[in-house]
């Protein structure tokens, strides 16, 4: 993977947390400029300004970033783009940003994690972008519903999304082959993955049905939000913990089952041993991203990619957004020179240069016709399943300050559950109570 972290489920928000407890100290704002005013009013496009760019890449990803800013550089001559990665790796960014906010030394663009999002917002130091992305050439509906809403905070937009995902069934065709099994299909039912998984556990050859990390880390919280979800369920009332609700534990339960009862759920303890696991043909599905998939071509696997099994005919998943924050310097051609860069490289044209030329889905929904999304698809299969489940993508994980703390309790019920060491009412409610102070809109 290009991109400093594996992919959206492997980030540690213990990490993001103490980040969090620094930026407490600047929040008290919304997502707009210090003024109230809208930060690029005045801009002048022909203004000679310099750009900071922060790209959260490991160096492959940075060497196209850099050739891009150069092109948007050839374009704009009086526009130059210093890029960066920004930090070691993308999840010291918000440590970074937050020291930067103090220091007043941030830069103009940063790659930002989506759980990041209400952190961020409440910052004082982001643009309100509401306004501009509105504007009938942006094209801000060709962004899924959910990536629109992950660069939302309190009703206005911080950034524009970098990354776009969700979470599909990936299964191993020759595990099912072997078991004398149907593939799985968009009409599948939780009941029917239940029994799938159950027929294709083989302790004798240790091969398990499906997995689940119990690390607590946001990799156990996220997956267990579509469930919730599609059973009628919310993770916020309000800023009130809501997924201790029936429909939350009716979620949790049906995970529980197949961990604790049916024994098919291979339980990872990291956030990294069950894609190796499934690559080695020790676990027969998969519950991922489409990040996966490149490791899944280098390890050779015969697999295929199913939406996320559905409760009741609802087969909701659950996106994990990153976004491009846009920060205010109170410089007004320095953000509409930002505004006007990150326009330009979340195109579709360009994008296609981006994300689909590094692995990843295309941001927008018109890219589905450029020929480097043929060209992705044909590279890797199955990537097509996920474009098309981001209409699936309904909602997005709250973008409110102190979400990293809530799912860092969510997630340590979870591990308990499957664990078999606690109920999931008891366990749930527990991690309501604990989150209840930690949650602000």
């Amino acid at each position: 993977m290009t991109y400093l972290r594996r992919g959206p489920v492997f980030r540690s928000l213990a990490g993001g947390l103490s980040a969090a407890l620094l930026l407490s100290a600047c929040m008290g704002g919304t997502a707009t400029d210090k003024s109230g005013k809208d930060a690029a009013a005045g801009y002048d496009p022909k203004a000679t300004v310099t750009l900071t760019w922060w790209t959260g890449q490991t160096e492959a990803a940075e060497t196209t970033a850099e050739q891009l800013a150069a092109q948007y550089h050839t374009l704009h001559p009086n526009v130059t783009i210093k890029t960066s990665p920004g930090a070691p790796t993308t999840d010291d960014l918000l440590t970074k940003l937050s020291a930067g906010f103090t220091a007043g030394s941030y830069p103009d663009i940063s790659y930002t994690f989506g759980s990041w999002a209400g952190e961020l917002g409440a910052s004082g130091h982001t643009q309100d972008l509401t306004s501009y992305v509105n504007d009938p050439t942006f094209g801000w509906n060709e962004f899924s519903p959910a990536a629109r809403e992950t660069a939302t905070v309190n009703g206005k937009v911080f950034g524009v999304p970098s990354l776009v995902d969700n979470l599909a069934l990936i299964y191993n065709t020759k595990l099912f082959d072997q078991a004398g099994l149907s593939y799985p299909t968009a009409q599948w039912s939780w009941d029917d993955f239940r029994t799938a998984a159950k027929k294709l556990t083989n302790p004798a050859t240790k091969v398990y049905g499906t997995a689940y990390s119990v690390s607590g880390s946001e990799d156990t919280t996220w997956h267990l939000w579509p469930l919730l979800w599609q059973h009628g369920g919310k993770i916020l009332d309000g800023t009130k913990p809501a997924f201790n609700s029936p429909e939350g534990v009716a979620a949790l339960e049906s995970l529980r089952q197949m961990a604790v009862d049916d024994k098919s759920m291979y339980l990872d303890q990291t956030d990294e041993q069950y894609p190796r696991l499934f690559n080695s043909g020790h676990i027969a599905m998969m519950l991922s991203g489409p990040w996966s998939l490149l490791d899944i071509k280098a390890a050779k696997v015969s697999y295929g990619v199913a939406e996320l099994p559905g409760f009741n005919g609802d087969h909701e998943t659950v996106s994990g957004p990153d976004v491009w924050a846009l920060f205010d310097h109170q410089d007004v051609n320095r953000a509409g020179a930002s505004r006007d860069f990150i326009k330009w490289l979340t195109s579709a044209q360009i994008d296609a240069k981006w994300n689909l030329a590094i692995g990843n889905l295309p941001l927008r929904s018109s890219e589905q016709n450029t020929p480097e999304y043929a060209a992705y698809v044909k590279e890797y299969p199955g990537g097509d399943k996920f474009f098309a489940n981001l209409a699936n993508a309904k909602q997005a994980r709250p973008t409110v300050a102190g979400y990293d703390e809530l799912s860092r309790n969510v997630g340590d019920a979870i591990a308990k559950v499957l664990q078999g060491t606690q109920s999931p009412q008891k366990a749930l409610d527990d991690a309501a109570k604990k989150s209840a102070d930690s949650v602000t809109g």
